[in-house]
């Protein structure tokens, strides 16, 4: 009888004595990070230009390319994008705001979204916390001239809008296909209009080839 008395007391004493495991909190929680989106986003971030290409091609002009993050703190991934002839930076022909995001298990997505009053936030790429200023309801997308990527097996990303989704009137067309190559070197891009007969009404021959210069 003792000794079942003693064997129970043992027992109890080692249950008392034993650690329960810690519990973890949430900043002990290692989130796990997009890779891939976030090699995209690096890859995006910079300064590009086709000065090459002109020098080489007189059909191609100096074009130069800024992408710069914004809104940090903001849902997402989001670059603020504006692009000019190189000689006239001060007077970008072309500004949008880019949110990157993911698709699916192998795909990412580039929304694209127009900016009201454009000029004034030209050249702002130098303080992107300018943009703070901007409310994101302001924005507005580009319903259908989203772009997917994937990568590939030689490291890059390859993008496209989806069929004749990114409608578009300029010079008479009806839709816009855009295409994209993405490396660590540089950003290949075209960018062409179609009609409704599919026939093409605007857009250069070939890709429009932007080396990478502060990246």
């Amino acid at each position: 009888m003792k000794y079942v008395i003693c064997l129970c007391l043992i027992v109890a004493t080692f249950a008392a004595c034993k650690e329960e495991p810690p519990k973890e909190t949430v900043s002990e929680i290692e989130i796990e990070k997009d890779v891939e989106l976030e090699e995209l986003y690096n890859l995006m971030t910079g300064t590009f230009n086709s000065e090459r290409q002109a020098t080489l091609d007189t059909n191609y002009r100096d074009v130069t390319l800024h992408m710069y993050p914004i809104w940090p703190d903001r849902e997402g991934k989001w670059l603020y994008m504006e692009q000019s002839l190189t000689e006239t930076q001060e007077e970008p022909y072309r500004q949008r705001i880019y949110k990157l995001s993911r698709e699916n298990d192998s795909v990412l997505r580039s929304d694209n979204y127009s900016i009201p009053n454009a000029g004034l936030w030209a050249c702002k790429w130098q303080t992107p916390e300018f943009f703070d200023r901007l409310l994101p309801e302001s924005i507005e997308l580009k319903e259908g001239c989203e772009v997917l990527f994937k990568k590939t097996p030689e490291n890059t990303y390859e993008g496209k809008t989806v069929a004749k989704n990114c409608l578009n009137d300029f010079k008479g067309a009806t839709y816009v296909k855009s295409q994209v190559i993405i490396s660590d070197k540089q950003i290949i891009s075209w960018d062409r209009g179609f009609n409704e007969k599919d026939s093409l009404v605007w857009g250069a021959k070939k890709e429009t080839v932007q080396k990478s210069v502060s990246n």
